[in-house]
């Protein structure tokens, strides 16, 4: 198998992106970039909804705490419009994200085929070549490539908000912290904010060292999957007389070999998974319960409500899982970049057949316009 160094990746990226930009530079994107804006403005109302139910939580456990009657039954027809407007929210999200996803893959796959046809190269680009099985890189690796980075893009929009809104809240709510050490009265100013942040950093530059190879073990798995989907390919092509040179044999041996290969690379992939879950998962289970631990000697001094106790550990962990957006995504961002490089590298090998034919800036926008009006 053969180790790509760095300037082979960067050569990579930068032919993918060089073909993918069109679809977002064409003159006929603004309605992509409309259908954006409009996903970002749903972002922040997302947002502002969340700030309200994290106020809505306080004031509800406060008037559990007071066992009023009338404040929880205020409380619970408060929930109902939050409720109703956080779900409208989501379900929007999902189809503006999804409709922009889906117009850059069709957008993507279509000049894919258009390159790969143009010019006979889909019958010049050998097996012996670099970067064989085409077909599951223009299937595969051009959705994952074209799907990801929308939500990446979207995540990282509402992770920076969602840090800089409840940053607030922590440090409002929790307050500054006062102990005793040794004698010494210490002095913590906004203590959940700086816990956070350190908790945060910790549990990212562990799941940075444990996954590191994540994306060089996408890469080789599948490629091997490719080369499963080909060597069966090739049985049939035998079957129905295509390669009548080749022996059944050999081509059969050729099939239980690529499946070993797919094998061995998923148990890989399974022992590296279990250690990103490991982090992941764990981090999940600890962060409520550690935005808890640190709000507890307040509550037990009396100087936190209930409510309060509560508002600030669900900030703590709405903060810390904006602070670890990598932690959350990052088995997807390796297979995102595993489906890029791949996608790059069909096009590199695609324009050593091509001489200085390559359609790079003319094809885009044609293919953008062609493209049906946004439902």
């Amino acid at each position: 198998m053969m180790i790509d160094n760095r300037d082979i990746r960067q050569k990579r990226w930068h032919r993918f992106w060089e073909s993918a930009s069109g679809f977002w530079l064409s003159p006929a994107s603004w309605r992509i970039w409309l259908l954006c804006a409009l996903l970002v403005s749903v972002v922040v109302l997302q947002l502002y909804v969340q700030f309200r139910l994290n106020y809505w939580n306080r004031d509800f456990f406060n008037a559990l705490e007071s066992r009023s009657p009338e404040r929880l039954h205020a409380e619970v027809l408060l929930l109902i419009p939050l409720a109703g407007a956080s779900i409208l929210l989501a379900v929007t999200s999902v189809w503006g994200r999804m409709t922009v996803q889906r117009k850059w893959r069709e957008w993507m796959t279509t000049h894919l085929i258009d390159y790969w046809i143009d010019h006979e190269r889909y019958a010049r680009l050998t097996v012996e070549d670099e970067q064989t099985i085409p077909e599951y890189r223009i299937a595969s690796d051009a959705r994952v490539a074209t799907d990801a980075p929308i939500d990446f893009a979207l995540g990282l929009v509402s992770s920076l908000l969602t840090a800089i809104i409840f940053l607030q809240v922590l440090w409002t709510t929790g307050g500054n912290a006062e102990f005793n050490l040794f004698g010494h009265q210490i002095w913590i100013p906004g203590y959940l904010v700086g816990s956070v942040i350190i908790y945060s950093g910790g549990v990212t530059a562990v799941m940075v060292l444990v996954g590191s190879p994540l994306t060089r073990i996408i890469q080789i798995k599948n490629q091997t999957e490719a080369e499963l989907i080909n060597a069966a390919n090739l049985l049939r092509d035998l079957g129905e007389g295509v390669v009548p040179e080749l022996k059944e044999a050999d081509v059969e041996r050729g099939l239980r070999g690529a499946l070993q290969n797919v094998l061995t690379q998923w148990r890989y992939l399974c022992w590296q998974l279990m250690r990103t879950t490991l982090v992941s998962h764990g981090n999940t289970l600890l962060a409520p319960i550690i935005g808890l631990i640190l709000c507890a000697p307040k509550f037990l001094a009396g100087a936190m409500t209930l409510g309060e106790l509560t508002q600030a550990a669900a900030a703590f962990t709405l903060v810390q899982s904006s602070f670890n957006w990598l932690v959350d995504n990052y088995s997807r961002l390796a297979d995102w970049v595993s489906s890029l490089e791949r996608v790059g590298g069909l096009l590199l090998s695609l324009d050593r057949l091509s001489g200085d034919t390559r359609p790079i800036a003319a094809k885009p926008g044609d293919a953008i316009a062609a493209v049906e009006p946004l439902p």
